[in-house]
């Protein structure tokens, strides 16, 4: 069974750990290196526990903990509120190419009803691939892909509505 849900303050830990290993699957894509503990620089979370238009979800296979989704509710390209972005998203390496993803992905698209926008970079093709995908599926190909090229973002975007 897969569930995707609000991660708690208590698991905020959980998240952070997580997050190591997202950053670490971007290394050969951005250069990154870990600091002299072993360990990535630490993504800012904090937005996502003081915010309330901020999401943090927890993506469970089984019980067993499997990615997260970072969902923010306004606009990273323009700032407009109410529109939904897909932040971040990590599934773990050992569930991926088994459906996970999408039914994670549908899950947070069900939960947040309204405008999205998922965003990629351009050095990224399988998250483009994988987002394409999953858009065309959950929309019946009712979303449109433009390119963003300015100060806030580049590269391709999917825009649709959850109903």
């Amino acid at each position: 069974m897969i569930s995707l849900s609000p991660a708690t303050t208590a698991e905020r830990i959980v998240l952070d750990n997580l997050m190591q290993f997202y950053i670490y699957d971007w290394s050969p894509l951005r250069p990154m290196d870990v600091r002299g503990d072993g360990r990535f620089q630490a993504y800012p979370t904090d937005v996502y526990f003081e915010d309330g238009s901020h999401h943090p979800l927890l993506l469970r296979v089984g019980g067993n903990l499997a990615g997260f989704a970072l969902v923010s509710g306004h606009s990273l390209l323009t700032g407009a509120p109410g529109v939904f972005d897909m932040a971040e998203f990590f599934v773990m390496r050992r569930y991926r190419g088994s459906g996970v993803g999408l039914a994670a992905a549908c899950a947070a698209f069900d939960r947040f009803k309204g405008p999205w926008e998922i965003r990629q970079r351009d050095e990224n093709a399988d998250a483009t691939a994988f987002w394409r995908k999953v858009v065309d599926r959950y929309t019946r190909g009712n979303y449109r892909e433009v390119r963003w090229n300015d100060a806030a973002w580049v590269g391709p975007v999917q825009m649709f509505v959850s109903p």
